[in-house]
Protein backbone atom coordinates (compact mmCIF):
# COMPACT_ATOMS: atom_id res chain seq x y z
CA UNK A 1 0.00 0.00 0.00
CA UNK A 2 2.71 2.65 1.14
CA UNK A 3 4.69 2.18 -2.38
CA UNK A 4 1.76 3.63 -4.19
CA UNK A 5 2.21 7.08 -1.99
CA UNK A 6 6.19 7.24 -3.05
CA UNK A 7 7.18 10.01 -4.45
CA UNK A 8 3.83 11.59 -4.27
CA UNK A 9 3.45 15.10 -3.25
CA UNK A 10 1.37 15.26 0.64
CA UNK A 11 0.37 18.59 2.38
CA UNK A 12 0.00 18.47 6.04
CA UNK A 13 -2.08 20.95 7.63
CA UNK A 14 -1.46 21.41 11.36
CA UNK A 15 1.46 19.42 11.21
CA UNK A 16 3.63 20.85 13.40
CA UNK A 17 2.55 18.61 16.31
CA UNK A 18 0.44 16.27 17.94
CA UNK A 19 -1.68 14.02 15.44
CA UNK A 20 -0.93 15.96 12.02
CA UNK A 21 3.20 15.80 13.23
CA UNK A 22 2.49 11.86 13.24
CA UNK A 23 0.67 11.81 9.72
CA UNK A 24 3.33 13.59 7.96
CA UNK A 25 6.01 11.08 9.73
CA UNK A 26 4.02 8.13 8.19
CA UNK A 27 3.58 9.24 4.92
CA UNK A 28 7.60 10.53 5.04
CA UNK A 29 8.64 7.14 5.99
CA UNK A 30 6.37 5.67 3.33
CA UNK A 31 8.48 7.78 0.60
CA UNK A 32 5.87 10.85 -0.13
CA UNK A 33 7.40 14.50 -0.64
CA UNK A 34 5.77 15.97 2.51
CA UNK A 35 4.92 19.69 3.06
CA UNK A 36 3.85 20.67 6.53
CA UNK A 37 1.51 23.69 7.07
CA UNK A 38 1.40 25.79 10.72
CA UNK A 39 0.67 29.24 11.82
CA UNK A 40 4.03 29.21 13.04
CA UNK A 41 7.26 29.08 10.60
CA UNK A 42 9.71 28.00 12.63
CA UNK A 43 7.42 25.41 14.35
CA UNK A 44 6.59 24.12 10.70
CA UNK A 45 10.32 23.63 9.65
CA UNK A 46 11.67 22.68 12.96
CA UNK A 47 8.72 19.97 12.57
CA UNK A 48 10.01 18.80 9.14
CA UNK A 49 13.66 18.69 9.88
CA UNK A 50 12.53 15.99 12.78
CA UNK A 51 10.69 14.13 10.50
CA UNK A 52 13.25 13.94 7.57
CA UNK A 53 13.46 12.24 4.33
CA UNK A 54 13.25 15.83 2.39
CA UNK A 55 10.22 17.32 4.15
CA UNK A 56 9.39 21.03 4.15
CA UNK A 57 7.58 23.11 6.66
CA UNK A 58 5.56 26.78 5.50
CA UNK A 59 4.01 28.84 7.47
CA UNK A 60 0.07 28.85 6.79
CA UNK A 61 -3.43 29.73 8.44
CA UNK A 62 -6.15 27.34 7.54
CA UNK A 63 -8.75 30.35 8.19
CA UNK A 64 -7.27 32.35 6.09
CA UNK A 65 -7.55 31.37 2.24
CA UNK A 66 -4.82 33.37 0.92
CA UNK A 67 -2.42 32.49 3.15
CA UNK A 68 -3.19 29.03 1.76
CA UNK A 69 -2.95 30.08 -1.59
CA UNK A 70 0.81 31.39 -1.31
CA UNK A 71 1.67 28.28 0.50
CA UNK A 72 -0.03 25.75 -1.91
CA UNK A 73 1.68 27.94 -4.60
CA UNK A 74 5.19 27.73 -3.38
CA UNK A 75 4.70 23.71 -2.65
CA UNK A 76 3.54 23.36 -6.71
CA UNK A 77 2.22 20.21 -6.88
CA UNK A 78 -0.30 18.00 -4.64
CA UNK A 79 -1.38 14.75 -4.76
CA UNK A 80 -2.81 14.05 -0.92
CA UNK A 81 -3.87 16.73 1.26
CA UNK A 82 -4.70 15.76 4.28
CA UNK A 83 -6.70 18.41 6.20
CA UNK A 84 -5.89 18.14 9.64
CA UNK A 85 -5.42 21.52 11.97
CA UNK A 86 -7.99 21.69 14.61
CA UNK A 87 -7.58 23.40 18.23
CA UNK A 88 -9.93 22.25 21.19
CA UNK A 89 -10.29 24.51 23.76
CA UNK A 90 -12.23 23.78 26.64
CA UNK A 91 -15.27 25.64 27.69
CA UNK A 92 -18.82 25.01 29.00
CA UNK A 93 -21.86 25.59 27.38
CA UNK A 94 -23.21 28.31 29.99
CA UNK A 95 -19.53 30.10 30.38
CA UNK A 96 -18.54 29.73 26.24
CA UNK A 97 -18.15 33.22 24.71
CA UNK A 98 -18.96 34.08 21.05
CA UNK A 99 -15.44 34.34 20.21
CA UNK A 100 -14.71 30.57 21.52
CA UNK A 101 -17.24 29.62 19.36
CA UNK A 102 -16.32 31.24 16.26
CA UNK A 103 -12.27 30.51 16.80
CA UNK A 104 -12.80 27.26 17.03
CA UNK A 105 -15.21 26.58 14.14
CA UNK A 106 -13.05 28.81 11.64
CA UNK A 107 -10.54 27.22 12.39
CA UNK A 108 -11.61 23.23 12.62
CA UNK A 109 -14.64 23.72 9.62
CA UNK A 110 -13.81 26.56 7.79
CA UNK A 111 -10.28 26.00 7.88
CA UNK A 112 -11.31 22.01 6.54
CA UNK A 113 -13.69 24.01 3.86
CA UNK A 114 -11.05 26.51 2.67
CA UNK A 115 -8.10 23.60 2.59
CA UNK A 116 -9.84 21.74 0.06
CA UNK A 117 -11.02 24.58 -2.23
CA UNK A 118 -7.91 26.37 -2.33
CA UNK A 119 -6.03 22.17 -2.89
CA UNK A 120 -8.57 21.85 -5.56
CA UNK A 121 -7.04 23.21 -8.75
CA UNK A 122 -4.02 21.31 -7.53
CA UNK A 123 -5.53 17.88 -6.61
CA UNK A 124 -7.33 17.91 -9.89
CA UNK A 125 -4.11 17.59 -11.96
CA UNK A 126 -3.37 14.47 -9.81
CA UNK A 127 -3.97 11.30 -11.59
CA UNK A 128 -4.02 9.80 -8.02
CA UNK A 129 -6.04 12.76 -5.56
CA UNK A 130 -7.12 12.23 -2.20
CA UNK A 131 -8.68 14.20 0.56
CA UNK A 132 -8.08 13.23 4.14
CA UNK A 133 -10.12 14.96 6.72
CA UNK A 134 -8.73 14.94 10.67
CA UNK A 135 -12.30 14.21 12.62
CA UNK A 136 -13.06 12.63 15.60
CA UNK A 137 -15.31 10.28 17.94
CA UNK A 138 -16.09 13.41 19.89
CA UNK A 139 -19.04 15.30 18.01
CA UNK A 140 -19.85 12.79 14.76
CA UNK A 141 -20.24 9.60 17.53
CA UNK A 142 -19.70 10.40 21.73
CA UNK A 143 -19.79 13.97 23.67
CA UNK A 144 -18.03 15.53 26.13
CA UNK A 145 -18.33 18.14 28.52
CA UNK A 146 -16.68 21.43 27.43
CA UNK A 147 -16.48 20.74 23.56
CA UNK A 148 -19.83 21.30 22.45
CA UNK A 149 -17.83 24.06 19.54
CA UNK A 150 -15.79 21.42 19.19
CA UNK A 151 -17.92 18.16 19.03
CA UNK A 152 -19.60 20.71 16.31
CA UNK A 153 -17.03 21.90 14.19
CA UNK A 154 -15.98 18.16 13.88
CA UNK A 155 -19.70 16.52 12.68
CA UNK A 156 -20.00 19.36 10.32
CA UNK A 157 -16.73 18.18 8.70
CA UNK A 158 -18.54 14.85 8.20
CA UNK A 159 -21.18 16.95 6.64
CA UNK A 160 -19.20 19.01 4.21
CA UNK A 161 -17.41 15.59 3.04
CA UNK A 162 -20.47 13.74 2.23
CA UNK A 163 -21.61 16.38 -0.44
CA UNK A 164 -17.86 17.27 -1.87
CA UNK A 165 -17.11 13.59 -1.97
CA UNK A 166 -19.76 13.83 -5.29
CA UNK A 167 -18.47 17.20 -6.11
CA UNK A 168 -15.10 15.83 -6.57
CA UNK A 169 -15.61 12.62 -7.74
CA UNK A 170 -15.82 13.83 -11.38
CA UNK A 171 -12.36 15.16 -11.08
CA UNK A 172 -11.20 11.59 -9.87
CA UNK A 173 -10.59 12.94 -6.08
CA UNK A 174 -11.20 11.48 -3.31
CA UNK A 175 -12.57 12.50 0.03
CA UNK A 176 -12.27 10.52 3.57
CA UNK A 177 -12.45 11.13 7.29
CA UNK A 178 -10.24 9.54 9.88
CA UNK A 179 -11.80 9.65 13.54
CA UNK A 180 -9.64 9.31 16.00
CA UNK A 181 -10.29 8.67 19.87
CA UNK A 182 -8.08 9.11 22.72
CA UNK A 183 -4.85 9.66 21.04
CA UNK A 184 -1.22 10.44 23.21
CA UNK A 185 -0.58 14.19 21.77
CA UNK A 186 0.78 16.42 23.69
CA UNK A 187 -2.05 18.20 24.49
CA UNK A 188 -3.44 15.20 25.83
CA UNK A 189 -1.20 14.42 28.01
CA UNK A 190 -1.40 17.73 29.30
CA UNK A 191 -4.77 16.63 30.93
CA UNK A 192 -2.60 14.66 34.06
CA UNK A 193 -1.43 11.09 34.33
CA UNK A 194 -5.04 10.25 36.30
CA UNK A 195 -6.98 11.42 33.64
CA UNK A 196 -4.91 9.49 31.05
CA UNK A 197 -4.97 6.32 33.15
CA UNK A 198 -8.57 6.67 33.34
CA UNK A 199 -9.54 7.38 29.73
CA UNK A 200 -7.56 3.85 28.69
CA UNK A 201 -9.22 1.71 31.15
CA UNK A 202 -12.23 2.72 28.88
CA UNK A 203 -10.87 1.33 26.01
CA UNK A 204 -11.11 -2.31 24.99
CA UNK A 205 -7.47 -2.36 24.03
CA UNK A 206 -6.40 -0.93 27.13
CA UNK A 207 -4.35 1.33 26.04
CA UNK A 208 -4.28 4.85 24.31
CA UNK A 209 -3.60 5.11 20.79
CA UNK A 210 -0.24 6.86 19.15
CA UNK A 211 -0.19 9.55 16.56
CA UNK A 212 0.98 7.13 13.80
CA UNK A 213 -1.86 4.92 14.33
CA UNK A 214 -3.87 8.04 12.85
CA UNK A 215 -1.15 8.71 10.64
CA UNK A 216 -1.69 4.44 9.15
CA UNK A 217 -5.52 5.47 8.75
CA UNK A 218 -5.00 8.40 6.83
CA UNK A 219 -2.06 6.27 4.52
CA UNK A 220 -4.46 3.93 3.44
CA UNK A 221 -7.01 6.88 2.42
CA UNK A 222 -4.23 8.32 0.34
CA UNK A 223 -3.15 4.93 -1.28
CA UNK A 224 -3.86 3.95 -4.42
CA UNK A 225 -5.41 0.78 -3.06
CA UNK A 226 -8.35 3.08 -1.81
CA UNK A 227 -9.22 4.36 -5.23
CA UNK A 228 -12.45 3.09 -4.79
CA UNK A 229 -13.02 4.34 -1.41
CA UNK A 230 -14.73 8.10 -0.99
CA UNK A 231 -17.44 9.70 1.61
CA UNK A 232 -16.35 7.40 3.66
CA UNK A 233 -14.85 7.42 7.96
CA UNK A 234 -12.61 4.99 9.91
CA UNK A 235 -12.70 5.42 13.87
CA UNK A 236 -9.37 4.60 14.81
CA UNK A 237 -10.20 4.61 18.98
CA UNK A 238 -8.98 0.92 20.10
CA UNK A 239 -12.87 0.11 20.23
CA UNK A 240 -13.36 3.29 22.41
CA UNK A 241 -17.41 3.80 21.27
CA UNK A 242 -18.32 -0.02 21.19
CA UNK A 243 -19.08 -1.07 25.27
CA UNK A 244 -22.61 -0.03 26.56
CA UNK A 245 -21.05 1.16 29.88
CA UNK A 246 -17.57 0.42 31.59
CA UNK A 247 -19.16 -2.50 33.06
CA UNK A 248 -18.50 -4.27 29.69
CA UNK A 249 -15.04 -3.93 30.31
CA UNK A 250 -14.93 -5.50 33.68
Amino acid sequence: MSASLKGRSVVVTGGSKGIGKGIACVFAQAGAKVAILARHEDQAKAAATEIGHGAIGLAADVTNGASLEKAFAAIGVIDVLCANAGIFPQAKLEEMSEAQWDETSDTNLKGTFLSVQKALPYLKKSDQGRVVLTSSITGPITGFPGWTHYGASKAGQLGFMRTACIELAKYGITINAVLPGNIMTEGFLGNGTDYVANMAKSVPLKRLGTVEDIGHAALYFASKEAGYVTGQTIVVDGGQVVPESIDALL
